[in-house]
């Protein structure tokens, strides 16, 4: 019988103004599982934390991959704290967290062809057929960012990690 040690699952998560982007990997081009999940309304960080605790305890990721929010000053005081309790909750569950700041994933993109957001979600999709259906609509200027925009960004911190652990070219 041949042992096969299983492909380490990688969860991404991206904080948004109304929620959060959520990406499961077992490596660049097999997501596993993805979502947004748009919270509003009162005791919004509570139900943001129950959401993510629940993911943690269903998918049991090997790694959690976050933004780094603490040497990013742009990011809103609210997010980063999320970000600081969301790391503590995956420590407790003895789980390793990354954090890649924006110029990082900027910078890794950029190589690939990708300067905004909307060409980093092109680019997601181009090399992961089952994300296509999920890019969203170019953003107008007076619109709001689309929830959906978060699972992008939270596979591109994950494309970062893995990218950091394999010994291969950026795609």
């Amino acid at each position: 019988m041949i042992s096969r040690k299983r492909p380490k699952l990688v969860l991404a998560i991206y904080f948004q103004t109304s929620g959060f982007g959520f990406a499961l990997l077992e490596d660049r081009s097999s997501p596993v599982d993805w979502g947004a999940s748009e919270i509003k309304g009162r005791h919004r960080a509570k139900r943001c934390l129950q959401r993510i605790d629940a993911l943690l305890a269903l998918h049991t990721p090997d790694v959690l991959v976050l933004q780094d929010t603490i040497n990013d000053t742009r990011r809103a005081p609210r997010i980063r704290a999320l970000n600081r309790r969301t790391l503590q909750h995956a420590k407790r569950r003895h789980v390793p967290v990354y954090t890649y700041s924006r110029e990082r994933v900027l910078d890794y993109f950029e190589e690939l062809g990708a300067t905004t957001k909307h060409r980093i979600a092109e680019t997601i999709a181009r090399h992961t057929p089952a994300l296509d259906l999920y890019v969203p609509p170019r953003r107008k200027p007076w619109n709001s960012e689309d929830p959906r925009m978060g699972i992008f960004e939270a596979i591109a911190l994950a494309w970062l990690f893995l990218r950091s652990t394999e010994k291969a070219s950026p795609f």
